[in-house]
């Protein structure tokens, strides 16, 4: 199948507009658009044919009330490696929208999965990680596509995270996704916005 102009505008129109949303409704995601998000995870590619990820979809209040605590703490113990005027910035930045976000997906990658017989990772086993992290952008492009916003908490103590969904041995956690329908559409990151950091782009040499 050829693909024309027409197409890669819109592929890119979608990633320029795909960004890490904070700040969600609570209305429900349609159960729909939940199957077309995990249709766009199984289409990703992975080392070896591997598909390394597991991803769990946490409903348990208990377990969410849990996970923001966890964040709370986490968080504070982030602020705490800033000083002066970067840690005045940094109390001001929301990280997480665990508060709001009607769907919370918890993904874990296999440590050593049978599937793929090793191909591809003996000297490179981060690739399976790597896998994971594609099906988690897939994911976040099928999302946007949908008029969804996602956000990926990373201010979480992994083991405390496997721990507490009580997940087998060899699943090593990777991501919390936030999903539901931003309360704002933006097509420049937060942090660019608040001055952080800016959106430069690294360095595309030839050698």
């Amino acid at each position: 199948m050829e693909f024309g102009e027409d197409q890669i505008t819109r592929l890119l129109s979608l990633m320029r507009w795909r960004r890490d949303v904070r700040h969600f409704r609570t209305d429900p995601v349609p159960e729909v658009a939940i199957d077309r998000m995990r249709e766009a995870v199984a289409l990703a590619p992975s080392v070896g044919n591997a598909r390394p990820w597991r991803v769990l979809r946490v409903e348990s209040p208990g377990i969410r009330a849990a996970v923001r605590d966890e964040f709370a703490r986490c968080n504070a113990a982030a602020a705490e490696g800033y000083a002066g005027d970067r840690r005045a910035a940094y109390d001001r930045l929301k990280l997480a929208g665990l508060e709001a976000a009607p769907l919370q997906l918890a993904v874990f990658c296999l440590e050593d999965p049978e599937t793929g017989h090793g191909l591809g990772r003996q000297t490179m086993p981060e690739t399976l990680r790597q896998s994971a992290a594609m099906a988690v952008y897939a994911l976040w492009l099928a999302a946007r596509a949908q008029n969804l916003g996602l956000g990926m908490v990373s201010i979480l103590e992994p083991r405390r995270i496997e721990t507490l969904l009580g997940v087998p041995a060899g699943w090593r956690f990777l991501a919390w996704l936030c999903i539901g329908y931003p309360t704002f559409a933006d097509d420049t990151p937060l942090l660019h916005r608040s001055g952080w950091q800016e959106n430069s782009e690294p360095a595309w040499e030839a050698v």
